[in-house]
């Protein structure tokens, strides 16, 4: 017995964990929680435009990189929340943490910090760290809200109904049928089946000289196939899928009709001027007041590097305003007059 000693092991074995391990866990957390409508295409296509509109946006804070505005874009889109704890000439993404408030204000932060191989926790105070969110509450405005969240009936639909289509699509027996058969011996059935193969857009006959056990001749029907298929045109799916993903693209603030198969450039245009101003921009603007607050002064514009402006429209402005200042001096207008009515028009002129 002395031989297989070596097996009996009083100490448990302990393993470092790796960051394979930690992902698995993660993702196993989250699909336990139920969170999974973020797997769609739909949800993906809207982080990518949120995460790749903020990468190309224009700073004058240098901690403020590409990588780390498409970094803080998909957390928002994921967790309503972004935290960077400051560290030097760098910012540092958190993974978890807690918060400590007084007053509705956040005043300290137990954070950690993703290492491979097992992240780091710390306490630090809320002057050293970037907290930025979207959709908060008022019963908790130190958190904030994705808009998954805020669209869950919605999410879940959209869930249900791609989650229903794949296992349909991968379980349903799609383009089989069945054709009734007089009564047969076993052999003789499958080699008819096995004749229909690779007789694809080819003319079989077949005859039957068969009887029913009735007596009675079979009836012509008895050749008639029966599709499988399932209808999904009536049970509303695909109708329902459309709704569905068009109130996501709406939540994340995409205009349902960018993703449309017959929209044209104009419209398309259109779409990202309408993500830019309505999304991005506040957005950055929340994320430049932080950074003031605790950084440097911070400015971050999405508009220009994305060319969110009807460049054909400012083009005619220009020249309309060029224009007014041609009459307006033919006429021996004041400067002040000029200023005034430049005003007035919504032109700023001094």
């Amino acid at each position: 017995m002395k031989l297989f000693d070596w097996f009996r092991r009083d100490r448990e074995e302990k393993r470092s964990q790796s960051y394979t391990t930690m992902l698995m866990d993660a993702r196993a957390d989250m699909l336990a929680r139920g969170d999974v409508s973020e797997l769609s295409a739909t949800v993906q296509g809207c982080l990518s435009l949120w995460e790749q509109g903020l990468s190309i946006a224009q700073s004058n804070n240098p901690l403020l990189t590409p990588s780390m505005l498409a970094l803080t874009a998909r957390s928002l889109g994921l967790r309503g929340e972004s935290v960077w704890v400051i560290d030097d000439d760098r910012l540092v993404p958190v993974d978890l943490f807690d918060i400590t408030t007084r007053g509705s204000v956040p005043r300290a932060y137990r954070v950690t910090i993703p290492d491979v191989g097992g992240g780091t926790s710390t306490t630090v105070l809320a002057d050293e760290v970037l907290h930025f969110r979207i959709g908060c509450n008022p019963s908790s405005p130190w958190r904030g809200t994705p808009p998954l969240r805020r669209a869950a009936v919605t999410a879940g639909i959209l869930h249900a109904i791609e989650d229903t289509l794949s296992e349909v699509f991968a379980n349903a027996p799609i383009g089989s049928q069945i054709v009734s058969m007089p009564e047969t011996s076993p052999g003789d059935n499958d080699k008819l089946a096995a004749s229909f193969r690779g007789k694809r857009g080819r003319v079989l006959l077949r005859e039957s000289t068969n009887v029913q056990a009735a007596g009675g001749p079979a009836p012509a029907t008895d050749w008639k196939p029966s599709d499988l298929t399932p209808n999904l045109r009536d049970s509303m799916l695909i109708d329902t899928l459309k709704e569905a993903r068009s109130a996501i693209l709406n939540a994340f603030g995409v205009l349902p009709a960018l993703v449309n198969s017959q929209a044209t450039g104009p419209l398309v245009r259109e779409a990202q001027r309408h993500l830019a101003q309505w999304t991005l921009t506040p957005i950055a603007v929340a994320m430049a007041a932080e950074c003031t607050a605790k950084l440097q002064d911070t400015a971050i514009d999405v508009s220009a590097p994305l060319h969110a402006f009807d460049a054909g429209g400012r083009a005619r402005a220009m020249t309309g305003v060029i224009a007014a200042l041609g009459m307006a001096k033919e006429s021996g207008l004041t400067d002040e007059q000029v200023a005034a009515a430049m005003n007035f028009a919504g032109v700023p002129h001094e």
